[in-house]
C-alpha cells in the first residue's frame, strides 16, 4: 500500500472534492484522482462515490479513512521522535480510581518531571475503563479498586487478559461530610446514623461477570433513600462542601484536602468491608523511569494518608 496515496485519500475525504484537495496538496488534480483509483484497486474496495456534489465516502471508505488517519498520525509521531536529533520525549500514562491519595502522588510526581520534553496522561475512571485503557488505548499503567470479596473475580479476569497485578494498598472506606453537618459532631458513626442524609456516590462501579445492578445493590446501604450519582471528584467536593445533608464513602483523604473544602472525615463502626487498590500493566511491559518515579510517590502518599 502506498502511504502517499493514503495521504491523498485522507485529504480528499477531508476536503470533499478532488479540486479542493489538489489546492491544499499543491498537486495536479488528475494525479490525485489517479492515486485514489490505484489505492481503491490495491485494496479491492470503493472508497469514494463520485457525485455531482463531490467525493462522498462509502461505508467501506469511512472505515478505511478512520484507519488511515491513525496510521498517518503514527508515522508523523515516529518522524517527530527521531528527526533533528531532538531530545526523546518522556511518556507516562496511567488510569486510576478517583482517590485523593493517588492524585496527591501524581501532583508530587509532576514536580519532578524536569526540563526534558514530556507527554503525560492521567485518567480518573472506574476499573472497567482502566482495564480497557490498558488493553485498547495505549495506557501503560492502571490502578483498579474493588472490594476484597470480589478478589477472585478480578484476578481471574486479569490473568485471562494477561495483565500483571500488584497490591498497592488495602483500606476501609471513611465517611466525609461538611464540617457543618450534624454527622460531623460524631466521632464514630453507624449505618443507622446515615438514614435521612443524601449519599454522594460514583455512578459506575464494576465487577467482571456481575451485572451493574447487582454490584450497586451489594455496595449500597438499604436505609439510604436519597443518592446523587456522579462521575468525577470536583463535583463531589462541591456538593459535600455546600450541602450539609450529604456524605460520601471514600478512601482516607489527606487533611489538607479536607481543610480546602471545609470537610471532616469520620470512621464508621459498622463498615467492616475491606477494599484493594491494585496496580496493573501488560505482561512483558518494562517499567520506565517515569513509571518508577510515580510508584515511589504513590508509596509515599500511601504511607502518609492511609
Amino acid at each position: 500500500m502506498n502511504i502517499l496515496h493514503m495521504k491523498y485519500a485522507v485529504e480528499v475525504a477531508k476536503a470533499g472534492s478532488l479540486s479542493k484537495a489538489a489546492e491544499v496538496l499543491l498537486i495536479a488534480q488528475p494525479n490525485i484522482s489517479r492515486s485514489v483509483k490505484e489505492l481503491e484497486f490495491d485494496l479491492g474496495i470503493t472508497i469514494f462515490n463520485r457525485t455531482a456534489k463531490g467525493m462522498l465516502l462509502t461505508p467501506e471508505g469511512e472505515e478505511f479513512i478512520h484507519y488511515a488517519q491513525g496510521i498517518l498520525k503514527q508515522i508523523e509521531q515516529v518522524e517527530m521522535l527521531y528527526k533533528d536529533n531532538s531530545p526523546k520525549k518522556q511518556k507516562f500514562s496511567i488510569s486510576v480510581p478517583r482517590a485523593c491519595y493517588i492524585s496527591e502522588a501524581f501532583a508530587q510526581f509532576s514536580k519532578a518531571l524536569g526540563d526534558t520534553p514530556a507527554e503525560i496522561f492521567y485518567k480518573e475512571t472506574n476499573s472497567q475503563r482502566t482495564i480497557n485503557n490498558i488493553l485498547n488505548h495505549d495506557y501503560k499503567l492502571g490502578i483498579i479498586r474493588y472490594a476484597d470479596n470480589y478478589d477472585q473475580y478480578f484476578k481471574s479476569m486479569l490473568e485471562e487478559k494477561e495483565l500483571c497485578y500488584e497490591l498497592v494498598t488495602e483500606f476501609s472506606y471513611r465517611l466525609i461530610m461538611s464540617a457543618e453537618s450534624p454527622l460531623a459532631k460524631k466521632e464514630e458513626i453507624t449505618f443507622a446514623d446515615l438514614a435521612g442524609y443524601i449519599e454522594i456516590a460514583h455512578a459506575d462501579p464494576y465487577v467482571p461477570s456481575l451485572p451493574l445492578t447487582k454490584v450497586m445493590q451489594e455496595e449500597q446501604q438499604n436505609n439510604i433513600d436519597r443518592r446523587i450519582f456522579i462521575f468525577e471528584r470536583a463535583s463531589q467536593f462541591d456538593l459535600l462542601s455546600e450541602n450539609p445533608e450529604t456524605f460520601m464513602w471514600v478512601s482516607p483523604a489527606p487533611q489538607k484536602v479536607l481543610d480546602r473544602y471545609g470537610l471532616v472525615q469520620r470512621k464508621c463502626a459498622d463498615n467492616k468491608k475491606v477494599y484493594k487498590d491494585i496496580l496493573i500493566y501488560r505482561d512483558g511491559y518494562k517499567l520506565t523511569k517515569l513509571d518508577k518515579q510515580f510508584i515511589t510517590e504513590l508509596c509515599e502518599a500511601k504511607r502518609k494518608y492511609l
